[in-house]
C-alpha cells in the first residue's frame, strides 16, 4: 500500500523531450525531472550535449559539470539534420508532452521542427524555446551567451567594487535564470492544456533572464533616472546591508529595518548610534553608508566571525558567515534542507550533486539516478515509443541513431 503521506509529484509520467545542451535548457531539464518528469535527452553525436566536453584536469568518466544537471536524465542519441532523423523526432513528439529547445532562433523551423510544424503532429504539446535576445526585435537573430547578456542587460555594470571594472557574478546568472523561467513557463504551458486540451508555445531568452535580475536599478532609472554603480555588496535600497569584515573572515549582516539596526547599534557598543544624524534613518544611513561601513568595521575587527554570530544571533539581527564553496557545500543545513543530495555514480557507488529547490508536501525531492552516457537509452526510448526492433536495428545501421554499448551489469 503506499505511504499516504508521500506526495505524488506532480508531473509523474509526463514526458519532456529535451532538445537542448549545455546549462539553460538542461536546467528547465532537471528542474521538470525533480518534479516527476522522464526527460529524454536528444543529443547529437558522437560528442553530445557540449557540456559533456566541459572537463579540468584530473576529472574521469562523465564531466562533472553534465553530471550535474543532467541527472536521472535518459539520452537518445540523434542526428536530427538527416531526413530519417527528423521524421524520427516528429514521430516521438506525437507521444511527448513537452519539447524543450535552445538553438538559434529559426534553425528549428528551417529543420521543420519548429513549434508550428511539431504542433501540428501534437496540438497538446508545450514547445518551450530559450533563446538568446527573444523572438522580435532587431537583435532576435543573434545567437546568445551568458557572459554577453550579463553585459547587455546592464547586470556586469552594478557588479563589483565601487570604482572598479565591470564584474561578472561568479554564477552563470542568465544560463540558470532562463532555465528557471523556462521550467516556470512549461509549467503554466501545462496547466493550460489540463484546461483547455491543447498546448501552447513558450519563450524565454537570456534577455529576459538578466533583465529580471535588474529590479531595483530599473526602479531607481525609471523612478529618478539615477544610474547605479558598483557597490560591492551592499544593498542599492538600504543600510547596513553587506559583508564587513572581522578578525578573521567576513561577515554578512543585515539590518534592513529599524529595529534591527537599533539592535546593532546597541551590540556594537554604540547606542548613539541611533540618534546620530547620519544614521539616525534609512535614507541617512544609505546616504553615509560608507562612514556607517567604517566605525561598524572597527569594532567588528575586534572580534572573530563566531563571536559575533554568536552575539548577532542571541539578539535577533540576521547575519551569516561568507562560505566558500566547500564550507558551503559541506555545512550540514545544507543536506538538511535537501540541497546536497548523494547521487548514483554511473561506475558504482555514490557522488554528491545539488538537489531541487523547490518542496513537495513538505519534502524535498530530487532524482538521484545516474546522469546518462550519450545514447545510452537509444534503443528502449524508440521501443517505448512503439518502434519495432527491425526499426530501431535499421536507424542504428544507418547512422540516424547512436546507441551506447551497455557495461558489463548495465541496463539499457
Amino acid at each position: 500500500m503506499d505511504d499516504v503521506n508521500t506526495p505524488v509529484l506532480p508531473l509523474t509520467s509526463v514526458k519532456v523531450l529535451e532538445l537542448s545542451q549545455i546549462l539553460a535548457g538542461p536546467t528547465c531539464g532537471q528542474m521538470l525531472g525533480d518534479l516527476g518528469a522522464d526527460v529524454i535527452k536528444i543529443e547529437k553525436f558522437p560528442a553530445g550535449d557540449d557540456a559533456r566536453g566541459y572537463r579540468r584536469d584530473g576529472d574521469s568518466g562523465l564531466a562533472p559539470s553534465f553530471l550535474m544537471v543532467n541527472r536521472g536524465k535518459r539520452s537518445l542519441a540523434l542526428d536530427i539534420r538527416t531526413p530519417r532523423g527528423n521524421a524520427l523526432v516528429r514521430r516521438l513528439v506525437r507521444g511527448a508532452d513537452v519539447v524543450t529547445e535552445n538553438f538559434r532562433l529559426g534553425t528549428l523551423e528551417r529543420l521543420g521542427l519548429g513549434y508550428e510544424q511539431l504542433a501540428a503532429e501534437n496540438p497538446a504539446l508545450v514547445y518551450c524555446s530559450i533563446t538568446g535576445y527573444g523572438r522580435t526585435g532587431p537583435l532576435a537573430h543573434q545567437g546568445g551567451f551568458d557572459l554577453i547578456l550579463q553585459a547587455f542587460s546592464g547586470l556586469l555594470s552594478v557588479t563589483g567594487e565601487p570604482g572598479g571594472r565591470p564584474v561578472k557574478p561568479g554564477n552563470s546568472v542568465a544560463d540558470i535564470n532562463a532555465g528557471l523561467l523556462a521550467a516556470f513557463g512549461v509549467l503554466a504551458g501545462y496547466v493550460q492544456r489540463l484546461k483547455t486540451g491543447r498546448g501552447t508555445r513558450v519563450d524565454t531568452s537570456l534577455l529576459h533572464a538578466s533583465m529580471q535580475q535588474m529590479y531595483w536599478f530599473a526602479a531607481a532609472y525609471f523612478s529618478q533616472g539615477t544610474i547605479a554603480k558598483p557597490a560591492g555588496t551592499a544593498h542599492p535600497l538600504t543600510a547596513p546591508y553587506e559583508t564587513f569584515d572581522c578578525a578573521d573572515g567576513a561577515l554578512a549582516i543585515g539590518g534592513a529595518n529599524p529595529a534591527n539596526w537599533e539592535r546593532i547599534a546597541q551590540l556594537l557598543g554604540h547606542p548613539e548610534w541611533i540618534a546620530d544624524p547620519r544614521f539616525a534613518t534609512s535614507p541617512a544611513r544609505l546616504a553615509n553608508r560608507a562612514a556607517l561601513a567604517e566605525v561598524m568595521t572597527a569594532e567588528l575587527r575586534r572580534h572573530t566571525t563566531a563571536h559575533w554570530l554568536a552575539k548577532f544571533d542571541e539578539a535577533g539581527v540576521p547575519a551569516g558567515p561568507v562560505h566558500d564553496v566547500a564550507q558551503a557545500m559541506e555545512h550540514p543545513q545544507s543536506r538538511a534542507a535537501g540541497m546536497v543530495i548523494d547521487v548514483a555514480h554511473p561506475k558504482g557507488g555514490h557522488t554528491r550533486g545539488l538537489g531541487s529547490p523547490v518542496q513537495i508536501g513538505g519534502r524535498a525531492f530530487a532524482n538521484t539516478g545516474p546522469a546518462p552516457r550519450l545514447g545510452q537509452h537509444s534503443a528502449s526510448v524508440l521501443h517505448e515509443f512503439g518502434l519495432t526492433d527491425d526499426e530501431v536495428r535499421s536507424l542504428i545501421d544507418d547512422g540516424t541513431v547512436f546507441q551506447a554499448p551497455a557495461p558489463s551489469g548495465e541496463s539499457r
